[in-house]
């Protein structure tokens, strides 16, 4: 199995317009901190699921050298983790698309013209993609009624993305995460800045610490952050690109 990070950026993604941050400033000099928008490409050598799809997603298709995929997991129906999906007019026709009725209904609306072929899959039943075990959890990302996290586990590993969530994780999902090998975090901003709908960095380490991962990554990260190769040292944020290997 190999998970990569396709965007670690949040919905607006670094640099952002109008800023000149430091950080927006070493992501236009082409540092780690340019961050496209949120997707994850999870490979098995039996092929290619993405989790959402970002705005950014021909760049990413293209920077990866990726010409189609298996199917699309989607976590919630905000924008920057669906919108992109229109990127497949012309390249994909049909695109198997996984996630739970409330999100798949909703994200419908936009990308109908598009025809993919709608799975309607349900929390926490495990559902078999690429040779490997998906199954999708409830987080708490408000306004969103019914936002998922997913596991991936191919034999005794496992990989844990939280998706868009604040730390107020029910304990059945919480239960269900304990012990990843890798989580992917959303940390969306630095310890001093608290947002109501996702965690900040300090909120992402403690929930590693607490579900006992052996290893974490912070994705979904906003522009607020200092500088990667300064902030890096000091927390484990992704950097677009970013891959694991089990």
């Amino acid at each position: 199995m190999r998970i990569t990070l396709l965007g670690t950026g949040d919905a607006v993604g670094t640099p952002k317009i109008g800023c000149n941050c430091a950080a927006c400033a070493d992501a236009r000099a082409g540092g780690k901190s340019q961050r496209l928008r949120f997707s994850i490409l999870v490979e098995s050598d039996q092929g290619k699921i993405l989790i959402d799809t970002s705005p950014d997603l021909r760049q990413q298709f293209l920077k990866q050298g990726l010409s189609g995929i298996d199917g699309v997991i989607w976590t919630h129906g905000h924008y920057d983790h669906y919108s992109g999906f229109g990127e497949f007019y012309r390249v994909q026709n049909r695109v198997d698309v996984y996630g739970i009725p409330e999100n798949l209904d909703y994200i419908d609306q936009f990308v109908s013209f598009l025809k993919p072929r709608y799975h309607y899959v349900k929390l926490y039943e495990p559902f078999e993609l690429i040779g490997l075990q998906f199954s999708l959890f409830k987080v708490n990302h408000p306004p969103v009624e019914v936002p998922t996290g997913v596991i991936i586990r191919e034999g005794n590993t496992k990989v844990v993305v939280t998706g868009d969530t604040n730390s107020k994780i029910p304990e059945i999902s919480l239960e269900l995460m304990k012990d990843p090998d890798l989580l992917i975090a959303d940390g969306i901003v630095p310890p001093h800045i608290h947002i109501k709908k996702h965690m900040n960095s300090e909120e992402a380490m403690a929930l590693a610490e607490k579900l006992n991962a052996k290893e974490v990554v912070l994705t979904h990260l906003s522009h607020l952050f200092r500088p990667h190769h300064i902030e890096s040292r000091f927390l484990p944020l992704g950097y677009d690109g970013q891959a694991f290997e089990f």
